[in-house]
């Protein structure tokens, strides 16, 4: 599996390119004229990778995954409310439905936004000796300046900026 695979560098890219057309990679040995290429053979296996920008994937690539290309949707309220009350658990943090549901509006849908913004309102109630309930989500998020969309200050300002230059 690799994750972020729009990152890998075009060396390791063409690394790749054997091991999944034909099961087996091409190791050069040396340098310059005395270099030579052994051959290892690989076992069958199959390559899952995962990115959230498709298109920064080169087309040699991209072209190379026979088995499809797959595109997930996002988790639904209700999921990425169990998945923040799971890691409230995790976390041994007590947090009340209201908190739990103020998050999940906010996260975008995203379990790593999710999981992020339950830790700083968790550092926030900490900090004020309070619990950890909708009120406090709210002041906590008005304090990081997420709104009740999950946009953050930046998100806005390039949003504004887009409608000042194309309206």
């Amino acid at each position: 599996f690799i994750d972020e695979i729009h990152r890998l560098n075009k060396a390791v890219e063409e690394v790749l390119y054997p091991a999944m057309e034909s099961g087996h990679l091409d190791i050069i040995l040396g340098k310059g004229p005395s270099a030579r290429t052994i051959q290892l053979d690989l076992p069958s296996f199959t390559l899952l990778a995962a990115t959230t920008r498709v298109a920064m994937l080169s087309s040699p690539l991209r072209s190379r995954f026979s088995g499809g290309v797959f595109r997930l949707n996002f988790y639904k309220e209700n999921e990425i409310e169990t998945i923040i009350s799971r890691s409230a658990d995790i976390l041994n943090v007590s947090i009340e439905d209201g908190a739990v549901k103020e998050i999940a509006k906010r996260s975008r849908f995203t379990p790593r936004t999710a999981n992020y913004l339950l830790k700083r309102c968790r550092d926030f109630a900490q900090v004020n000796k309070q619990n950890l309930d909708k009120k406090t989500v709210r002041d906590a998020l008005i304090l990081l300046e997420i709104d009740e969309k999950g946009l953050t200050s930046s998100d806005r300002a390039i949003l504004e900026t887009i409608i000042g230059t194309f309206n």
